[in-house]
C-alpha cells in the first residue's frame, strides 16, 4: 500500500473530490485510471481494503499489496470491454491490476489468451508482461469489498467512474462481455450515464444472453453478452465451463472486429 496517500474523512456527494464530480470531466483513460487509484469515497471499503493490505494472507506475506482502488486495465481503443464484480481482496486489491492473482482471472486469462485476446495464458503481477489485445477489463466497483459483496450504495458512487470509462471508450466499443448478474445490473444504468439507451423491457441477466443497443449520433451499435462469473463456485461446480467462457469471448471478439484463435 502506497504509504503517501492522503488520510481524512471521506468525501461526501456534494464534495468536489467525489467520484460523480471529478470522473465525467477526465479527458482520457490515462487520468481516469490515475484518479480512480486515489479514490477515498466509500468509508467501509477504504478501511477493508487497507485492512488487508496491513493483515495479508500468510502465502503472500512478504509481498506489498497495493491496497487502493483498482483501474481499469486494457488499451483505449480497445472494442470489447469485459465487466465483472469488483477486486477480489487478495487477487486485484494485492497486485493493483484487475483479474490479478486470484482463481478467477486465472480462469478468465486462459479463456482471452485461448481466444487470442491475451497475449499470455496467467496474470500474476503487474510487470509480468501481459498485454491485453482489444479488450480492456474493468469493474462497477473498484475497490475490494468485505465478502467481495459491495453495498448497493458503494455500487452507485463508483457507478460515475464506469459511465466516464465506457463513455471514453465508446468511439470504438462494440461489444461488452458481463461477468454475473451483479455486473449486468450495475452495467445497465451506466450505460445510461454513458450517453446509451436501453431498450424496454430492461434486458434480463442470463448466460448467452445477447441484447443489443442502437447506435446514436456518436456511437455505433453495441452488443451486451451475458456470461457466468468465473467465480471459483460456479467453475468448480461446473455452471461456468471454459468452452462456455471462451465461445462468449469469441463471440465478442468477433463483433468487436478483433481476429480470434
Amino acid at each position: 500500500m502506497d504509504d503517501t496517500e492522503p488520510a481524512g474523512a471521506a468525501p461526501g456527494p456534494d464534495d468536489r473530490e467525489f467520484p460523480a464530480h471529478h470522473a465525467p470531466r477526465c479527458a482520457g483513460l490515462v487520468e481516469l485510471d490515475e484518479l480512480v487509484t486515489r479514490c477515498r469515497a466509500c468509508p467501509r471499503l477504504v478501511a477493508w481494503r487497507e485492512e488487508v493490505a496491513e493483515v495479508k494472507r500468510a502465502a503472500f506475506r512478504d509481498q506489498d499489496y497495493w491496497g487502493r482502488p483498482v483501474p481499469g486495465f486494457g488499451p483505449s481503443d480497445a472494442t470489447v470491454a469485459v465487466v465483472g464484480l469488483a477486486p477480489a481482496a487478495h487477487g486485484g486489491n494485492r497486485t493493483g491490476r484487475m483479474f490479478t492473482g486470484d482463481a478467477a482471472g486465472d480462469f478468465l486469462f486462459t479463456a482471452l489468451h485461448t481466444v487470442g485476446l491475451a497475449s499470455q495464458p496467467s496474470s500474476v503481477h503487474a510487470e509480468d508482461g501481459l498485454k491485453l489485445r482489444g479488450v480492456r477489463l474493468t469493474s462497477p466497483v473498484h475497490c475490494a469489498p468485505p465478502a467481495n459483496k459491495p453495498t448497493p450504495g458503494e455500487r452507485d458512487t463508483c457507478r460515475a467512474w464506469l459511465s466516464a470509462e465506457l463513455d471514453l471508450l465508446s468511439p470504438g466499443l462494440r461489444a461488452v462481455v458481463v461477468l454475473g448478474g451483479f455486473g449486468w445490473q450495475a452495467l445497465l444504468p451506466a450505460l445510461v450515464g454513458a450517453g446509451r439507451q436501453l431498450p424496454r423491457p430492461r434486458p434480463v441477466f442470463g448466460h448467452g444472453a445477447h441484447v443489443v443497443l442502437p447506435a446514436t449520433d456518436r456511437r455505433q451499435e453495441l452488443h451486451l453478452l451475458g456470461s457466468y462469473h468465473p467465480s471459483q463456485r460456479n467453475t468448480f461446480t461446473g455452471r461456468l465451463t471454459m468452452p462456455m467462457l471462451v465461445d462468449v469471448l469469441r463471440e465478442a471478439a468477433v463483433l468487436g472486429g478483433l481476429p480470434v484463435s
